[in-house]
């Protein structure tokens, strides 16, 4: 019975005694919330050694457990066909191919319990479990024999405590012990309450066996992990200062001594050196990083350095834009990484005389509500480069470029459930903000729509506010658009991917001019002839829930807004939020109590009184990252205004995984149509 199939049956069974369900004409020709159970997703594309084939995680939903699904399946890089590899289960992740390309290894959950590493012979397709581990592994990497596997894994540490509860009598029921918290950061967004444990490096052989802890204190290591050519090193990157809580942006790499299990640092600066990597020849280390200037958001630059320290070499001052995911090239002359780039997701080899040779711009993320730019990439030696890749219309596949050849892809994962559709156009929309700065949009359209009609309009605003839209497939504008909506999404000032300095031009000043770039791509929306002026409407979550709430505190040209998420005082959110030590040094240079004005006036809170927008406030329930109590405050504020408003709490969800879960990405969508729907107006054309 095909999903369809399950959900009219369902429907049908707790419809009334005599009701008739009228039978579909013929198929749904646009995206309806159902279809989010059916999309599917490719993810971490490893290409291997020879170029030959790709593994890649597999992301689907369970209709039954409304739950992501992840599988992992190999691609023939030269046909295309697909075998699947690890195909049972809900969790399997983190393919990766030993040296030789003979065998597999990857994080699986089986049996109900904790993730553990396993390894499978491909010749043959035997499959070992490597590992008894009390929680999953991340990070994991070969060495370069062969023979083991390095990971990281969170060690328990000692719980803080304070006195000593009485005796309890054998038997007694007594209520939990008193929950005592010493640690700085104490939740994090999708975690909850942390425990008392740290993440540390170990090795285990790639056969099975006893692993071996390498790093040890109270102190987090981080990957990605790299071994030296001979085996006998490991870099990682770690913050290791006394005072690492409160000073986050710090880490350096160190150089890990297998034998010995001790480390030593390789970087000594302010600011963090992230993704260390040796070079094939083992004499020198790529790595990313930046002199930390309290900056909002600083450009992530790509450095080598001599294997043994020293310093650094910069190889992307003329790029100006933030790299990540340094991978070295066979023959030690350049180092291929990834970039955002006006919206585009890029993979380029630098050189190491600094010269950037383009390899593809066609990056997508494999994520599905929102058109957030992003994606990975890996490479094989002979320069082959698997990635995530996509359109405004299709999800993420697989993808692979050779070089002198443009980009094939090789995956087609949802072409039986998209291909019949028309789903809502998407094109690039000119605006040009007040200080005449060119601002990137997109506007997408309904399907079907006759040509030269206006749409009532949704402005949806992007969040962090460090991050980029960009031309990717998205199930929330694709809802939208299907219930006769236009949808514009914007990249105002602060938006990632056009430079520091336009990156920074919200730097102690957010919200602030982005509400102007904002209001400009709505002009153009309605110059354009797409949007009804008298049909306006304003969404957005986290930094777009910030910008959502600034904007009908500003003006009234919005019939309803849904604020997802927001931040509503800034001065309670730095001190309540899972990163606090960040956000008050890097987004406002002082303290809550040092600045309180400063807050307050950037503080949606603030213009509270001037709301006469009917807005719905959105948020998950289990929220750390932009507390539940941000959006009840504003709730609250608006119901004792009298303004027409409504609280929509999303259960179990975090901040990031507030999509997470199908029936609560579509029902969230839904409720903002119908609240949306409720001060609609009929057009006049």
């Amino acid at each position: 019975m095909t999903i369809r199939c399950l959900m009219l049956a369902a429907l049908a069974a707790t419809a009334a005694p005599m009701a008739i369900a009228a039978a579909p004409a013929g198929p749904a020709r646009h995206l309806e919330p159902i279809d989010l159970f059916a999309l599917e997703t490719a993810a971490d594309p490893q290409i291997s050694p020879d170029g030959s084939r790709i593994a890649y995680v597999r992301r689907s939903n369970d209709i039954m457990a409304d739950r992501a699904r992840t599988t992992i399946w190999l691609v023939d890089a030269k046909t295309g066909a697909q075998t699947p590899l690890v195909a049972t289960g809900s969790a399997n992740s983190q393919p990766r191919w030993s040296p030789d390309g003979r065998r597999l290894a990857y994080v699986a959950a089986a049996e109900g319990g904790p993730a553990q590493l396993y390894v499978r012979w491909m010749d043959g397709g035997e499959t070992a479990r490597i590992t008894t581990l009390p929680t999953a592994p991340s990070a994991i990497a070969w060495s370069p024999d062969g023979r083991q596997i390095a990971y990281l894994l969170p060690v328990a540490g000692e719980a803080p405590k304070l006195g000593q509860a009485p005796p309890k009598p054998e038997g007694a029921k007594w209520a939990d012990p008193l929950q005592v918290i010493s640690a700085v950061t104490y939740r994090r967004d999708g975690q909850g309450y942390l425990k008392a444990a740290f993440d540390h490096l170990f090795v285990v052989p790639a056969d099975g066996g006893a692993p071996r802890q390498l790093t040890f204190g109270e102190h987090n290591d981080t990957g990605p992990l790299s071994w030296s050519p001979d085996g006998r090193t490991i870099l990682i990157s770690s913050n290791r200062r006394p005072d690492w809580e409160r000073e986050p942006q710090d880490s350096e790499v160190f150089a890990v001594d297998v034998a010995a299990a001790t480390m030593r640092a390789l970087t000594d600066r302010r600011g963090p050196d992230r993704s260390p990597v040796f070079s094939p020849d083992g004499r020198q280390i790529a790595f990313t990083g930046y002199d930390d200037r309290n900056l909002g958001y600083q450009n992530g630059g790509l450095y080598v350095m001599p294997a043994t320290g020293g310093a650094p070499r910069l190889l992307t001052g003329s790029l100006d834009r933030s790299v990540s995911n340094p991978v070295w090239a066979a023959d030690g002359r350049s180092v291929a990484v990834q970039y955002e780039d006006r919206a585009a997701v890029k993979v380029a080899r630098i050189g190491l005389d600094g010269a950037v040779r383009p390899v593809t711009d066609a990056l997508v993320q494999s994520d599905l509500d929102r058109p957030y730019a992003g994606g990975s990439f890996t490479m094989a030696r002979d320069g082959t480069v698997a990635f995530t890749g996509g359109t405004a219309l299709r999800p993420a596949d697989v993808s692979i470029v050779r070089a002198g050849q443009p980009p094939r892809r090789l995956t087609t994962l949802n072409e039986a459930l998209l291909a019949p559709k028309v789903l809502g156009p998407v094109r690039k929309l000119a605006v040009t903000a007040a200080d005449g700065r060119a601002i990137d949009a997109w506007l997408v359209t309904p399907p079907d729509a006759p040509a030269g009609r206006r749409h009532p309009l949704i402005l949806e605003i992007h969040g962090g506010p460090y991050s980029a839209y960009g031309p990717s497939f998205s199930t929330d504008d694709q809802l939208y658009a299907a219930a006769g909506y236009a949808v514009l999404y914007v990249n105002p000032r602060g938006s990632t991917s056009y430079g520091e300095q336009f990156a920074n031009l919200i730097q102690n000043a957010y919200p602030g001019d982005d509400y102007g770039d904002l209001m400009a791509a709505v002009d153009a929306a309605i110059a354009d002839g797409a949007a009804d002026p008298d049909n306006l409407f304003v969404t957005g979550g986290s930094g777009g829930g910030v910008l959502t709430a600034w904007i009908v505190g500003k003006t009234d040209r919005f019939k309803a807004a849904a604020t997802q998420k927001p931040v509503i005082d800034w001065a309670s959110f730095v001190l309540t939020a899972d990163n606090t030590a960040f956000f008050a040094r890097y987004w406002f240079g002082k303290m809550p109590w040092e600045d309180p004005q400063g807050y307050w006036a950037r503080s949606p809170l603030s213009l509270v009184g001037n709301v006469k927008t009917p807005t719905m406030v959105v948020v998950g329930a289990e929220d750390y990252r932009t507390p539940v109590s941000e959006a009840e405050q504003y709730y609250a504020a608006l119901q004792l205004r009298g303004v027409p408003t409504t609280l929509v709490k999303v259960p179990g969800a975090s901040h990031g995984g507030i999509a997470a879960r199908p029936s609560q990405s579509a029902a969230k969508a839904s409720a903002i149509l119908a609240w949306f729907d409720r001060y609609r107006q009929q057009p006049k054309n």
